[in-house]
């Protein structure tokens, strides 16, 4: 039995879909997109669902995350209807479908919680900082005695097995829906994660939008936050085995021709151009893809763009071996890092990241599938 919601058109604009009931199901946006084919037609189709009300059949399509919104359907649609704004609601209105805790739905539809929730996870850090900071050392600077690192790495490990927990438990609800129950042999996922691995990587499917510079700009931000965590992960670790240079905020620094700073300097530069270039571009409205910002968009945009900043004043600081700055300038990263990872990475669209190579995952997996079963 298929369930109706008649208020699911209405629901949607609160995501962005503003202008859904205007489309007339010409179909012209799915015959345009570079990346729409006979196993996966969109927009339309899910607009349709939209208007219908079918809210289920949203929930079990892998469509919404095969889009990247090139805005090429936006550009050609005779309703102005912007059928490319529409696909991002939807994923919007997805992540809070596949979040088991509510704390997403909260973040995409109410201001006060969202504001509210930023201010917790800034506080959270500075406060902590102000109650164990280690001794502050004026003479020279020296980060690793202000912020241990036997505090400082635990519970960054603590913190990432959390958040890594609850991505994977929201990544399963993604599974389980869009699966509708299919026993699908274990051998398939395996034998696919080539396909998880390709796209997580490289985003080879936005090369096939008419717009190429999408390409180079997701790619430089996904590849900068990459390194970015691998290093979080193995600095500290291999510098205890290593041993000459522990870390790169212990005294006396490394050498600028560390191939850690080498790695940290391309993180924070490639994060910093790509989150720039991308404000300017909200700001300019010059795209279709740039003309509607959801207040998500902008909450993602300026969390990373502080944190990372604020990253690159602390090591600027550091070489310069200025104290108090540098403490400062950490202290505030920390404060602006906790919220982009805590609230973006689970909940909103950082996760995207996430979902969106699974979705290409879990298509290719189904179609391998469909092909056994057909073959039997």
């Amino acid at each position: 039995m298929v369930r109706v919601n008649p208020e699911f058109a209405e629901t949607l604009k609160k995501f962005g879909a503003q202008k859904v009931t205007e489309c007339f199901n010409c179909g012209n946006c799915t015959a345009i997109c570079p990346l729409s084919d006979n196993k996966h037609m969109f927009p339309r189709k899910l607009v349709r669902y939209i208007q219908l009300g079918l809210e289920e059949k949203i929930k079990q399509s892998l469509e919404p995350w095969l889009c990247y919104y090139c805005g090429e359907c936006s550009n050609t649609c005779p309703r102005q209807a912007d059928p490319g704004e529409i696909m991002m609601a939807i994923r919007r209105y997805l992540t809070t479908a596949y979040d088991w805790t509510g704390i997403s739905k909260r973040i995409y539809t109410s201001k006060g919680w969202k504001l509210f929730l930023i201010a917790l996870f800034f506080a959270i850090p500075l406060i902590a900082i102000y109650l164990f900071h280690g001794p502050i050392h004026t003479d020279h600077t020296d980060l690793e005695t202000f912020a241990p690192a036997h505090i400082v790495h635990p519970v960054g490990y603590a913190f990432g097995t959390i958040l890594a927990i609850l991505v994977l438990s929201n990544i399963y609800r993604m599974h389980k829906f869009v699966m509708s129950g299919e026993k699908i042999p274990k051998s398939l996922y395996l034998s696919e994660l080539k396909t998880l691995a390709v796209h997580f990587l490289t985003q080879a499917k936005f090369r096939l939008c008419e717009n190429k510079s999408m390409w180079w700009k997701h790619w430089l931000l996904m590849s900068g936050y990459t390194v970015a965590f691998i290093l979080v992960q193995i600095d500290y670790p291999l510098g205890q085995i290593f041993g000459k240079y522990p870390s790169l905020t212990d005294y006396p620094f490394p050498p600028p021709w560390h191939p850690v700073k080498i790695a940290w300097t391309y993180s924070m530069g490639a994060m910093l151009i790509a989150t720039t270039i991308f404000m300017i571009e909200r700001v300019r409205k010059r795209d279709p893809v740039h003309k509607y910002s959801h207040s998500t968009d902008w909450m993602f945009l300026i969390l990373l763009w502080c944190t990372v900043f604020t990253g690159l004043l602390t090591r600027i600081f550091m070489e310069l071996d200025w104290p108090l700055p540098t403490y400062y300038a950490f202290s505030l990263h920390l404060a602006f890092t906790v919220p982009l990872l805590g609230l973006e990475v689970p909940f909103a669209k950082w996760s995207h990241l996430a979902y969106r190579p699974f979705a290409l995952y879990f298509a290719r997996v189904k179609e391998r599938y469909e092909q056994m079963k057909g073959s039997s």
